[in-house]
């Protein structure tokens, strides 16, 4: 009897053994699952911070992206700037200007200049006004596709622009440009005033040396010239573009470049341009009867 109890006491120790091993697997097995998780996926703690700070990073580098990018000016960002959505290349003003509203604006454009110059030196390059033909007339716009029909209104009736001279190098048209690829688009312009015997002449440095220049003028007619007014003085200083046949001076003051500057708004094209105008052997025929030489601004 005692052994029985004592075999019945044995077993339900065994059994309490075996549910309380059972018990502390189960509570291990537990707890192990969500570590399983978080090795599966990376540590948790540090998920949640990592995932919110890398989250962050990008939408600081998204705001720095959009502001890098409105500080670009309009036209890297493929939008027109202002100035060329609204087209603006021409100065309509200079046309609607007659012959003594353009000797003042050429006086008052030299006096901002050249502050230094005297009185005397600032008379000695002041164009006269009996030297401007009045062109305000011509309503078209400016642009260079109608330059050849402001030259046509402003001929002579019955005279034909493509005529040349038999003297090489002596033109009766001079267009006067404030660079040298502008004078380049002046030349294209113009070509239908051009013959075989008679070219438009490259009055111009850009990547025409002066020699080449002259060696043009002295074996080809020429009727119209376009050029810059430095190299234009040279040449004449060389003697390889006459003045014998000269009628007109068209100066090219109405075309800007992109930074809204004309052949008047800049010190390296005016004063070269003044000094050109103002030689003695173009002084003294503007208003003559004879050999008269008129300036027209386009």
């Amino acid at each position: 009897m005692s052994g029985e109890a004592n075999a019945s006491t044995g077993l339900a120790a065994k059994i309490d053994k075996k549910r309380k091993r059972e018990a502390e697997e189960s509570s291990s097995s537990k707890q192990s699952k969500p570590n399983a998780q978080n090795q599966a996926t990376g540590d948790g703690s540090s998920e949640g911070p990592k995932n919110k700070k890398r989250k962050s990073g990008k939408g600081r580098k998204d705001k720095k992206d959009k502001n890098d990018k409105n500080d670009k000016p309009k036209a890297v960002r493929g939008e027109p700037l202002e100035k060329e959505r609204k087209g603006i290349s021409v100065n309509e003003a200079i046309g609607k200007m007659d012959g003594r509203l353009l000797a003042d604006h050429f006086v008052q454009k030299a006096k901002r200049h050249n502050k230094e110059l005297t009185a005397v030196e600032l008379s000695d390059l002041s164009v006269p006004e009996s030297a401007f033909l009045d062109t305000s007339s011509f309503t078209s716009s400016r642009n260079l596709e109608k330059l050849p029909d402001f030259l046509k209104a402003f001929s002579p009736k019955g005279v034909n622009l493509s005529d040349s001279s038999e003297q090489k190098g002596t033109p009766h048209t001079i267009v006067v440009s404030p660079a040298g690829l502008r004078a380049a688009d002046v030349v294209r312009a113009l070509r239908m005033f051009q013959t075989k015997e008679s070219p438009i002449g490259k009055l111009f440095a850009k990547h025409i040396k002066l020699e080449e220049a002259k060696q043009f003028l002295e074996r080809a007619r020429m009727g119209i010239g376009a050029g810059t007014p430095a190299r234009i003085s040279d040449l004449i200083n060389s003697g390889s573009l006459k003045l014998d046949e000269l009628k007109r001076i068209v100066i090219d003051g109405s075309y800007v470049d992109q930074k809204q500057r004309g052949i008047f708004d800049m010190k390296e094209t005016h004063l070269p341009l003044l000094q050109l105008l103002t030689r003695s052997e173009l002084r003294e025929r503007y208003g003559a009867k004879e050999k008269k030489i008129e300036i027209l601004v386009f």
